[in-house]
């Protein structure tokens, strides 16, 4: 015999149907006792008792005088006003302030729902008066807030690639493979994945975008073209960002197998020598983090649109948001700060 692992009573009652109902009016008409009428119905006396009370009506006879007669269908249409008042009621009233803070994030931070409830809740903020991301989101379904679910990218995300059969590419440097597992499991900071973003014009300007595995800090740097040039300009941007620092800060980087990326090791060459490792060929999800970072970035700046034309503003702009969002996956810190901290200790 399978033995139960909880001590939760199983309920043997069920509530009375419109048919059961129907039954009572008649047995009711014949004069049947509560007690009979329960024992042909198979419940409890008190169960006959309180349906009694709550579909009789006062009936006036041709002397003038009262009585009770109960209707089944009266019954069930109390039953069914009383089943609709059920349930939770609606916070909103009482959660006004942190809804009013939900939705200017979501609409001007463009922040998750996940991460608007769990910051709040992180920074005990509205002194508990708050609700959680499951009722943000039903909130959101049923159109209580300015909000709808169009405006969610992840929620309405689906993949429509087809799968195609790749032919063989080389591996430029270093695989993956070789990659130390300390690297892999996010424990030492200063390891970080990078790839470019493209606009209209494949062959015109690019962001080159680099992602730190620990923190998820982000970098965002516009280049002329996607060429190994290009690319070695971006990275001599950041060794001036960071000075003495960098080979601190860059302990390692991993990348795809796009020809931009053929002269990284040369590229980021300083006094400390700096591990670059490659991917598989058509396997994005080996920089998962950093593909993450992209479909981010393309919130703002979508597929089809030149980089050429894109404001330098809103490049920082970008930089920032994905710096200062909240990540569940950092305790709902966000990025900017956690490699603050991290800096500070290894700096």
């Amino acid at each position: 015999m399978a033995r139960s692992h909880h001590n939760t009573k199983k309920r043997t009652f069920t509530h009375l149907t419109a048919f059961d109902r129907g039954q009572i009016q008649a047995l009711h008409n014949q004069g049947k006792t509560q007690q009979e009428i329960a024992d042909s119905i198979g419940c409890n006396k008190s169960t006959i008792s309180r349906e009694l009370k709550r579909g009789s009506v006062i009936q006036r006879k041709s002397d003038l005088t009262e009585k009770l007669v109960y209707y089944a269908d009266v019954g069930q249409r109390v039953y069914e006003m009383n089943r609709s008042r059920c349930g939770a009621k609606y916070k909103l009233a009482r959660v006004a302030d942190f809804i009013e803070f939900a939705v200017s994030k979501f609409q001007n931070d463009h922040w998750s729902p996940d991460a608007i409830c769990e910051y709040v809740k992180t920074h005990s903020l509205f002194d508990g008066m708050v609700v959680c991301t499951k009722t943000l989101y039903g909130y959101i379904d049923i159109g209580l807030l300015p909000m709808k679910n169009i405006d969610l990218p992840m929620k309405v995300s689906r993949n429509t690639k087809k799968k195609r059969t790749r032919q063989h590419k080389k591996v430029l440097g270093t695989s993956i493979e070789h990659r130390p597992q300390h690297i892999n499991d996010r424990q030492e900071f200063g390891h970080w994945e990078i790839d470019t973003v493209l606009g209209s014009n494949k062959k015109g300007a690019a962001l080159l975008t680099l992602t730190e595995r620990k923190t998820r800090k982000e970098h965002i740097l516009r280049i002329h073209q996607k060429t190994t040039d290009a690319v070695k300009q971006a990275i001599q941007e950041l060794k001036q960002l960071y000075g003495h620092a960098f080979s601190t800060v860059f302990k390692s980087i991993t990348s795809d197998n796009g020809p931009e990326f053929t002269d990284l090791t040369n590229a980021i060459n300083v006094d400390k020598p700096i591990e670059v490792y490659y991917t598989h060929p058509y396997t994005s999800c080996e920089r998962g983090t950093n593909e993450r970072h992209n479909g981010l970035i393309r919130r703002f700046i979508p597929k089809g649109k030149s980089i050429d034309t894109i404001d330098p503003s809103l490049i920082r702009y970008v930089e920032q948001w994905c710096n200062t969002l909240p990540r569940k996956i950092l305790g709902y810190q966000s990025p900017e700060y956690m490699f603050q901290l991290e800096l500070q200790s290894v700096v």
